[in-house]
């Protein structure tokens, strides 16, 4: 209804109550009838009115000024994707990105309060929740720095220029491009691969102080067939798993020689001090038996081909590079180790992702 018809409206309604008044007070025969007849006749005009109201004004300058701004920016987006087609990648991968990122935060508070009313521990969850966790807490970590750099005005430029000439080192995944994705992820596992063979060469070394004999030749027979090129059994590395309890290769008991060359493998730095090293190896160790447990809870057979991909290149093979059927299996063998060792033991699943993911194909 327009200003000038509400106005219409309240000047009758007002107009229609005075002449009831003054009839009233001129004279006594009128009769409740007639009196109840003209009452009845203002809720049907007063209704007229009730539609106008200040929410429902707001609510359509707030739908009006959103399609406006939305057309303005599907005006720039059009603009920039014409006359600077490499910038608007760049700009729509950063607006998506934080799309995504948001959308995770979400995801993660609403997981954190299933913790806090459910009164949950991290491993009390399934594994997707986990899994997401997991994600989030690395994803933003690294993406702190970004983040603080966008706050303040115009900032946004130097992020883009950031996005361009560095996008591995300072940015998180959801501000790669697919291509960049697949890219990376190359890059990274190449850079895991590199101590493959100092991880072997470190467990040849320390075999050497092992003082039961039959757990050394079996961890020099089971190093041997690694450097050799060959894939080893489950069987083959749980029979040491005696060794890896305890010293010389415990978590506690591991040198720290042997501590660096294993930190890539889970994508940590290896330049910290060793007590350090220590504590984020089984920190990070604990995490991935914990993953696994839940993953076993949950049925492998229930992740679809992105999650298996995924599940596989955390723990250590290049899932790109393979067949779905190849990383189901893989992860079949890697799962089949994990469920058989207890936390103490937790140092020989670390060592799994070289006895497993060596050798196997998509590993270069």
């Amino acid at each position: 209804m327009t200003v000038s018809n509400m106005a219409l409206c309240c000047s009758s309604l007002l107009g229609h109550l005075s002449l009831t008044r003054l009839s009233v007070l001129r004279t006594n025969t009128i009769t409740n009838s007639l009196y109840s007849a003209r009452v009845s006749t203002c809720p049907s005009r007063f209704s007229l009115c009730r539609p106008y109201s200040s929410s429902k004004v707001r609510r359509g300058v707030g739908r009006y000024v959103s399609s406006r701004l939305q057309w303005v920016n599907n005006k720039y987006e059009n603009f920039l994707k014409r006359r600077f087609p490499r910038f608007y990648q760049l700009y729509r991968t950063f607006f998506e990105g934080f799309k995504l990122l948001f959308s995770d935060a979400n995801e993660v508070k609403r997981i954190k309060l299933k913790m806090h009313y459910e009164r949950l521990h991290y491993k009390d969850l399934p594994y997707r929740d986990m899994e997401k966790l997991r994600q989030f807490r690395r994803h933003v970590i690294k993406a702190i720095p970004l983040v603080l750099i966008s706050i303040p005005p115009f900032a946004n430029y130097l992020v883009f220029v950031l996005m361009y000439f560095f996008p591995r080192q300072l940015l998180i995944p959801h501000f790669w491009t697919p291509k960049q994705q697949a890219e990376f992820r190359e890059v990274y596992h190449s850079l895991r691969a590199r101590y493959h063979w100092p991880v072997l060469k470190g467990l040849e070394n320390t075999s050497n102080r092992v003082k039961d004999s039959q757990l050394q030749i079996h961890l020099k027979d089971l190093c041997a067939k690694v450097l050799r090129g060959e894939n080893p059994r489950v069987s083959e590395i749980l029979a040491v798993r005696g060794l890896f309890s305890g010293p010389p290769l415990g978590m506690k008991r591991m040198s720290v020689e042997q501590m660096r060359h294993i930190s890539p493998l889970l994508f940590l730095t290896p330049r910290l001090p060793g007590f350090l090293i220590s504590h984020r190896l089984n920190s990070h160790a604990l995490e991935l038996i914990q993953l696994d447990r839940a993953l076993v809870r949950l049925g492998p057979h229930q992740l679809n081909d992105t999650e298996v991909r995924q599940a596989c290149y955390l723990r250590g093979i290049n899932s790109n590079g393979l067949e779905i059927n190849q990383c189901r299996e893989w992860l079949s063998q890697w799962l089949q180790v994990s469920s058989s060792l207890k936390d103490s033991e937790v140092s020989l699943l670390l060592h799994s992702i070289v006895f497993l993911s060596a050798n196997y194909p998509g590993r270069h």
